[in-house]
């Protein structure tokens, strides 16, 4: 029953990264495309319909955090409050500027549109800090509270995570951007996604390496997960290749993905890892009886999440034009 729970935590988690990972991405891109104010517009109102959605996933993911592993929530929340403190500056301020950017046509968009390119820049950083650091192994005390030691968050590996992360969803967003994103920024589109995957490979590559020689109990599942990512990334360049940008799209969503899915498997059933200390989903799970409560709620809650998610992207699969509802 707990290792049913962890799946499904696994699931919602995994699901907000393959899904909310472009939203930050096309944030980051705003930039690199022309500062025509049309154009933009209809760069984020091809994001428009989706980008509230993809952020239940994780409302949904931590109210499950909280209500099936409290040990785990308590433990990883404060050993990393500086990440998840900056996580939530960068959520905050890239979801309020794309909310209150007006669309009047004589307003000044200047700081919202800095609002949306630092929030999400703050936001893939951060979950870079953080995920890398669930799996190089949270800087706690031999019984597992704080160590106190908050620029161990920021070593090198970690560091490593943090633009890996920055790459991976720029990636992503580019190729959503590809897809969804209007006719005259398509072409500009697929080439920026080609131009990321190189240092997204070579994240790959220098996280696995490091990792292989510094990691203790990586399981084969872990191992799995890293080779699920690289076969993602060549999924993604090879649908780039071929024009087939739905493809890149799916590899690139998957491969977003893997991180989180990385961090849940890598030693489990050890769930967090720091020198001298290790926490097993046994451990981190709450009491039986509250499983049985959840057992009630959490079912239909997820298929109502996913079949409104399916909805959603059935209105909205055709790419942006003179004709689309632009929402921001």
């Amino acid at each position: 029953m707990v290792t049913f729970w962890w799946c499904v935590l696994g699931l919602l988690t995994c699901g907000y990264f393959a899904l909310a990972g472009y939203d930050y991405g096309v944030g980051m891109l705003l930039p690199a495309f022309e500062t025509d104010e049309r154009r933009r517009r209809r760069m984020l109102g091809a994001l428009g319909p989706f980008f509230l959605a993809n952020e239940v996933w994780l409302v949904a993911a931590i109210g499950l955090l909280f209500g099936a592993f409290p040990h785990l929530e308590g433990k990883v929340f404060a050993g990393a409050y500086v990440l998840v403190v900056t996580l939530l500056l960068g959520l905050v301020t890239f979801t309020a500027s794309m909310q209150l950017r007006s669309r009047r046509p004589d307003a000044r968009r200047g700081a919202w549109t800095a609002g949306i390119v630092g929030g999400a820049l703050v936001t893939a950083l951060s979950w870079g800090l953080f995920l890398g650091n669930l799996v190089a192994g949270l800087p706690l005390a031999a019984d597992g509270s704080p160590s106190g030691d908050v620029l161990a968050l920021f070593s090198p590996y970690a560091v490593l995570w943090g633009l890996g992360f920055v790459a991976l969803f720029a990636l992503q967003g580019a190729a959503f951007l590809a897809v969804r994103g209007p006719a005259e920024l398509t072409g500009r589109a697929v080439r920026l996604a080609r131009a990321f995957t190189a240092p997204v490979l070579a994240f790959l590559v220098i996280a696995t390496v490091w990792g292989f020689f510094t990691l203790d109990g990586v399981t084969a599942l872990g191992a799995g997960v890293a080779v699920l990512a690289f076969a993602a990334l060549a999924v993604t360049r090879l649908g780039l290749a071929l024009r087939r940008n739905r493809v890149a799209l799916i590899g690139s969503m998957v491969l977003a993905a893997c991180p989180a899915l990385l961090a849940g498997t890598l030693r489990f059933p050890a769930v967090l890892a720091s020198p001298g200390y290790t926490l097993t989903v046994e451990q981190a799970a709450t009491a039986p009886g509250t499983f049985a409560l959840l057992a009630w709620f959490a079912p239909p809650s997820l298929l109502v999440l996913l079949v409104v998610q399916w909805l959603t992207w059935r209105a909205h699969r055709h790419p942006v034009d003179q004709r689309s509802l632009l929402h921001f």
